[in-house]
């Protein structure tokens, strides 16, 4: 939501960069879709960990790095690799822990991330038009180290729970 002001205004890119950079995370996602085949049927808890963990560290190496255009396109690489890879683990997390009722835990999957979105652009924008957007970004940085202890949590709670 906040990209493309990021890119024009804090890194100063062009129109042509600012799509090359757009492809850039487009083509990254489609790596990181294929890359996190592999380590879902070992990894998924470490997989839904590290992912919110490492893009909360983009988001602040964007928030440091902003304005210098190469070091921006390459955080968005990982951003686009790791951001795509995400709903795939938490798709096959969803289909491990209701493998018997799939269908209602993705209708609620879709629901909550809707809600997310709704209420990230709703935060953001409030916090980009107060603040500024690093503000947004910061905040997104501290939802996703949530979001990775929420995950380290029932990593626990279900190591726990098994016999």
């Amino acid at each position: 939501t906040y990209l493309r002001p990021f890119l024009e205004s804090v890194t100063g890119v062009g129109i042509s960069a600012l799509s090359a950079m757009l492809l850039v995370i487009g083509l990254a996602g489609v790596a990181g879709t294929w890359c996190i085949g592999r380590l879902l049927h070992t990894r998924l808890f470490s997989i839904l960990i590290v992912i919110p963990l490492v893009m909360s560290i983009l988001a602040v190496a964007l928030i440091a790095l902003g304005s210098t255009p190469v070091p921006v396109a390459l955080l968005l690489l990982a951003w686009g690799f790791f951001g795509t890879a995400a709903p795939v683990a938490w798709g096959t997390w969803l289909s491990r822990t209701l493998p018997d009722d799939a269908e209602a835990g993705g209708g609620l999957q879709v629901a909550t991330i809707q809600l997310a979105i709704t209420g990230g652009a709703a935060i953001g924008g409030t916090l980009f038009d107060a603040i500024g957007w690093w503000g947004a970004f910061a905040f997104g940085a501290a939802l996703l180290c949530g979001s990775s202890l929420l995950a380290l949590v029932a990593w626990r709670t279900t190591r726990r729970a098994l016999p």
